[in-house]
């Protein structure tokens, strides 16, 4: 079946009543979480995990690609209204679009990101259908050795990449890692680090981790950090919310280019959403007829980045579904989902799962609809929900996170690992060690593992085995130039 009839099935189930609701509410949830500060889709996905317990795949998976996506949309409303950017990517949408705001034209500014958003959406996901099938026809040449030698690669982007610090990267990770190895050894049968609890004879629950890193965690560092904020002053949207001419025509060009930036680096291993964001508005300041304008609310300043940003979330899902390997902290939170479902992405996913992955790809051309047509009329209703008091989010966080986990489990010991892991998470937060990395190691360390057995096995107990194959010699070496690529990128800097 070619890549056109699998995604007609796609639409098939996509446009079913069920999963119509489930796309509807992600998106609706994800946007509403994008505009309120400090609330991204990895901690709203990981509060959700546990209904993963009862929920169906198709369903869950459709809710958390709208959650993903709207955060992506709804980020930028608070970056321009009150110049606070959720994550790092909409750090160039705030520079101007704020400005914007401040000369009365908060409404452009905002449609200008929700069309650049809509247009970079569809064309990622576009990509993403037609290229996820020739990766996971490579990745099927792939054995054991590559494998490991992939996630080696996967866990060495992440550390390099997130967080200010490689140290502090390779400390988080070395944690996960260790977490990971909590439970009965595959190959011996032998139980490790259990302590005599029955509960961890399985591992370490992702669920359980996730939801306490990435929730009871930031819900603590985020209290801690509000005792010192200042109320931020949210812009009115005086303006019209519809494109001018003159709008339009400086903005559809940057929203190509954007998208062009963001799909291929968000599915790299190390890309993410900050670089092609960067690279999209320093394009447009170099390509502009005004590039006074820069700095002081340039249109295309908001149209690029915002559209950069919103392609390298369908980037970000490339390697997810076709290697099983993560880029981002909401990668790793859905690939967690997965792992509940029993479900673990790779090419096998693709012909294991085929119903769900097309469905899951025809939901996210439906979500840049439904995204669309949210976004710019419920405009009032996101500049009213800035106003909510921060300690009701938080308070609302940490109660949610625990009633999901003791319903899902009924086990005090799962409730006490969520709050051991909230308090680490809150470590993690205040001495600035990123916490994706830890997450990841959980996830891909007894993966990385059982390849590692499985190709010495092969081998004969040879080492040699993952330098003598070419493919995994090459991802090795390249997992060798991002761990050390910012060290030389110091020393290069060096005064």
């Amino acid at each position: 079946m070619n890549s056109m009839d699998a995604l007609m099935q796609g639409f098939s189930s996509a446009l079913q009543p069920m999963v119509l609701l489930y796309g509807f509410a992600g998106c609706f949830i994800g946007t509403l979480v994008g505009v309120l500060p400090g609330i991204g889709p990895a901690l709203t996905i990981a509060l959700l995990l546990p209904l993963t317990f009862k929920a169906p795949a198709v369903g869950m998976f459709v809710l958390f690609a709208g959650i993903y996506y709207g955060a992506m949309y709804g980020g930028s409303t608070t970056s321009i209204l009150i110049n606070t950017p959720g994550e790092s990517a909409t750090l160039m949408t705030a520079l101007e679009g704020n400005k914007m705001a401040r000369k009365g034209r908060a409404g452009a500014a905002l449609s200008t990101a929700a069309l650049g958003s809509f247009v970079a959406g569809t064309i990622g996901t576009i990509a993403l259908t037609f290229c996820a099938p020739y990766v996971v026809e490579m990745a099927l040449a792939f054995g054991p050795a590559e494998y490991f030698s992939l996630m080696v690669l996967a866990l060495v982007a992440v550390t390099a990449v997130l967080g200010n610090s490689v140290l502090r990267g390779l400390l988080s990770l070395a944690a996960g890692l260790l977490f990971g190895l909590v439970g009965v050894d595959l190959q011996t049968g032998q139980p490790r680090f259990t302590f005599g609890q029955m509960e961890l004879l399985d591992g370490v629950g992702i669920t359980v981790a996730a939801v306490g890193l990435f929730a009871v965690g930031e819900a603590l560092f985020l209290a801690w950090q509000g005792r010192e904020s200042k109320k931020q002053e949210v812009l009115a949207v005086s303006d019209s919310l519809w494109l001018s001419k003159e709008d339009f025509r400086r903005s559809w060009k940057p929203w190509i280019r954007g998208s062009l930036f963001g799909f291929p680096i968000g599915a790299m291993p190390a890309g993410g959403a900050e670089l092609p964001t960067l690279l999209s508005y320093y394009t447009e300041k170099k390509l502009a007829k005004h590039p006074e304008e820069f700095g002081h609310g340039a249109i295309e300043g908001v149209a690029g980045p915002e559209a950069a940003n919103n392609a390298s979330a369908a980037g970000v899902l490339m390697p997810l579904l076709t290697l099983g390997i993560p880029t981002s902290a909401t990668a790793a939170i859905i690939l967690s989902a997965f792992e509940s479902y029993g479900i673990r992405p790779g090419p096998a996913l693709f012909t294991d799962q085929q119903g769900l992955v097309w469905t899951l790809i025809a939901s996210l051309y439906i979500g840049n609809v439904i995204l669309l047509i949210l976004n710019l009329p419920l405009v009032g209703l996101w500049v009213r929900l800035l106003k909510i008091p921060p300690p009701w989010l938080y308070a609302g966080m940490i109660v949610v996170s625990a009633a999901g986990v003791y319903g899902g489990s009924q086990s005090v010991v799962d409730l006490a690992l969520l709050f051991g892991f909230g308090l680490l998470g809150f470590a993690f937060r205040r001495l600035d060690v990123p916490v994706a990395p830890l997450i990841i190691g959980i996830i891909l360390g007894p993966l990385a593992e059982q390849s590692l057995r499985q190709a010495l096995t092969i081998s004969m107990g040879s080492y040699t085995t993952f330098i003598e194959r070419p493919i995994s010699a090459s991802i090795l070496g390249l997992a060798a130039l991002l761990l050390v690529a910012p060290l030389i990128r110091k020393l290069i800097l060096r005064p």
